[in-house]
Protein backbone atom coordinates (compact mmCIF):
# COMPACT_ATOMS: atom_id res chain seq x y z
CA UNK A 1 0.00 0.00 0.00
CA UNK A 2 1.27 3.20 -0.74
CA UNK A 3 0.38 5.93 1.94
CA UNK A 4 1.62 9.84 0.97
CA UNK A 5 2.32 11.70 3.75
CA UNK A 6 4.07 15.22 4.59
CA UNK A 7 7.12 14.50 6.98
CA UNK A 8 8.90 16.90 8.68
CA UNK A 9 7.84 19.52 5.94
CA UNK A 10 8.79 16.66 3.34
CA UNK A 11 5.84 15.06 0.90
CA UNK A 12 6.97 11.74 0.96
CA UNK A 13 5.33 8.08 -0.28
CA UNK A 14 5.73 5.02 2.57
CA UNK A 15 5.47 2.11 0.26
CA UNK A 16 4.39 -0.73 3.33
CA UNK A 17 1.69 -3.17 4.49
CA UNK A 18 -1.67 -1.78 5.54
CA UNK A 19 -1.04 -2.94 8.96
CA UNK A 20 2.31 -0.94 9.64
CA UNK A 21 2.39 0.90 12.76
CA UNK A 22 3.25 4.27 11.93
CA UNK A 23 6.82 3.71 14.04
CA UNK A 24 7.80 1.21 12.09
CA UNK A 25 7.25 3.29 9.17
CA UNK A 26 8.99 6.23 10.38
CA UNK A 27 12.25 3.95 11.10
CA UNK A 28 12.21 1.18 8.48
CA UNK A 29 10.88 3.02 5.57
CA UNK A 30 11.72 6.77 6.16
CA UNK A 31 14.87 6.22 8.17
CA UNK A 32 14.47 8.94 10.82
CA UNK A 33 15.61 6.77 13.90
CA UNK A 34 14.70 9.57 16.35
CA UNK A 35 11.54 7.93 17.32
CA UNK A 36 12.11 5.12 19.32
CA UNK A 37 10.37 2.11 19.57
CA UNK A 38 9.64 1.00 23.50
CA UNK A 39 7.00 -1.10 24.37
CA UNK A 40 4.82 -1.86 21.33
CA UNK A 41 1.64 -0.89 23.56
CA UNK A 42 1.31 2.96 23.25
CA UNK A 43 2.39 2.91 27.30
CA UNK A 44 6.02 4.23 27.34
CA UNK A 45 5.35 7.10 25.32
CA UNK A 46 9.08 6.62 23.18
CA UNK A 47 7.51 6.77 20.03
CA UNK A 48 5.78 10.17 20.23
CA UNK A 49 5.37 12.25 16.98
CA UNK A 50 3.12 14.79 16.16
CA UNK A 51 0.42 14.07 13.97
CA UNK A 52 -1.15 17.50 12.50
CA UNK A 53 0.52 19.25 15.64
CA UNK A 54 -0.97 16.85 18.27
CA UNK A 55 1.29 14.62 19.96
CA UNK A 56 0.71 10.62 18.98
CA UNK A 57 2.09 7.34 20.30
CA UNK A 58 3.17 6.44 16.64
CA UNK A 59 3.22 2.62 18.01
CA UNK A 60 -0.50 2.71 18.31
CA UNK A 61 -1.35 4.26 14.56
CA UNK A 62 -1.23 2.45 11.48
CA UNK A 63 0.28 4.34 8.92
CA UNK A 64 -3.01 4.26 6.51
CA UNK A 65 -4.74 5.73 9.24
CA UNK A 66 -2.63 9.02 8.76
CA UNK A 67 -2.72 9.06 4.76
CA UNK A 68 -2.26 12.92 3.91
CA UNK A 69 -1.47 13.98 7.13
CA UNK A 70 1.32 16.29 8.59
CA UNK A 71 3.79 14.27 10.54
CA UNK A 72 6.90 15.81 12.39
CA UNK A 73 8.72 13.74 14.55
CA UNK A 74 12.13 14.75 16.28
CA UNK A 75 14.44 15.47 13.47
CA UNK A 76 11.82 18.21 12.56
CA UNK A 77 11.35 20.42 15.41
CA UNK A 78 14.76 22.49 15.12
CA UNK A 79 15.42 25.08 13.12
CA UNK A 80 16.70 25.27 9.24
CA UNK A 81 19.98 26.08 10.18
CA UNK A 82 20.39 23.52 13.14
CA UNK A 83 19.59 25.63 16.18
CA UNK A 84 17.57 23.73 18.84
CA UNK A 85 13.96 23.83 19.26
CA UNK A 86 13.44 25.63 22.95
CA UNK A 87 12.31 22.43 24.49
CA UNK A 88 15.67 20.74 23.26
CA UNK A 89 17.76 23.82 24.33
CA UNK A 90 15.84 23.09 27.90
CA UNK A 91 16.03 19.72 28.07
CA UNK A 92 20.10 20.38 27.54
CA UNK A 93 20.07 23.10 29.82
CA UNK A 94 18.46 21.33 33.01
CA UNK A 95 19.96 18.00 32.51
CA UNK A 96 16.55 16.92 31.98
CA UNK A 97 17.87 13.16 30.07
CA UNK A 98 20.11 10.66 31.28
CA UNK A 99 20.23 7.47 28.94
CA UNK A 100 18.28 9.05 26.25
CA UNK A 101 15.87 6.89 25.27
CA UNK A 102 12.82 8.59 26.34
CA UNK A 103 14.03 11.88 25.37
CA UNK A 104 12.90 12.33 21.56
CA UNK A 105 8.94 11.18 22.88
CA UNK A 106 9.63 13.25 25.94
CA UNK A 107 10.28 16.43 24.03
CA UNK A 108 7.44 16.14 21.74
CA UNK A 109 4.77 15.34 24.09
CA UNK A 110 6.64 18.29 25.93
CA UNK A 111 6.23 20.53 23.10
CA UNK A 112 2.44 19.36 22.56
CA UNK A 113 1.50 20.08 25.99
CA UNK A 114 3.12 23.52 26.73
CA UNK A 115 1.67 24.23 23.00
CA UNK A 116 -2.09 23.46 24.41
CA UNK A 117 -1.68 24.26 28.30
CA UNK A 118 1.01 27.51 28.52
CA UNK A 119 2.29 28.22 31.66
CA UNK A 120 1.43 24.81 32.99
CA UNK A 121 2.72 24.17 37.26
CA UNK A 122 4.67 21.85 38.46
CA UNK A 123 1.49 19.29 39.15
CA UNK A 124 0.00 19.84 35.48
CA UNK A 125 3.23 19.16 33.87
CA UNK A 126 3.73 15.86 36.23
CA UNK A 127 -0.08 14.90 35.01
CA UNK A 128 0.49 16.05 31.35
CA UNK A 129 3.52 13.64 31.21
CA UNK A 130 1.71 10.53 32.63
CA UNK A 131 2.06 8.45 29.88
CA UNK A 132 5.73 9.28 29.22
CA UNK A 133 8.09 7.19 30.86
CA UNK A 134 11.51 7.23 32.07
CA UNK A 135 13.48 5.18 33.93
CA UNK A 136 16.70 7.36 35.01
CA UNK A 137 16.10 10.72 35.47
CA UNK A 138 13.33 10.94 38.23
CA UNK A 139 11.57 13.61 36.17
CA UNK A 140 12.35 16.22 38.30
CA UNK A 141 14.97 17.55 36.07
CA UNK A 142 13.06 16.55 33.00
CA UNK A 143 9.87 18.33 34.99
CA UNK A 144 12.29 21.86 35.02
CA UNK A 145 13.32 21.35 31.66
CA UNK A 146 9.09 21.30 30.52
CA UNK A 147 8.89 24.75 32.28
CA UNK A 148 11.69 26.32 30.73
CA UNK A 149 10.98 24.92 27.42
CA UNK A 150 7.87 26.24 27.54
CA UNK A 151 8.80 29.80 29.03
CA UNK A 152 10.92 30.00 25.78
CA UNK A 153 8.19 28.78 23.43
CA UNK A 154 6.04 31.88 25.11
CA UNK A 155 9.29 34.50 24.72
CA UNK A 156 10.00 33.28 21.30
CA UNK A 157 7.13 31.62 19.40
CA UNK A 158 8.76 32.09 16.09
CA UNK A 159 11.67 29.33 17.52
CA UNK A 160 9.20 27.37 18.78
CA UNK A 161 7.07 26.34 15.86
CA UNK A 162 7.10 23.18 14.26
CA UNK A 163 5.42 22.26 11.08
CA UNK A 164 1.79 21.14 11.70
Amino acid sequence: MQVKLTVNGRAVTVDAPPNTFLVHAIREHLHLTGTHVGCDTAQCGACTVHVNGRAVKSCNVLVGQVAGADITTIEGIAQPDGTMHPMQAAFKECHGLQCGFCTPGMVMSAIDLCTHHPRSSETEIRSLLDGNLCRCTGYQNIVKAVKMGGEAMLAEPAKATVPA
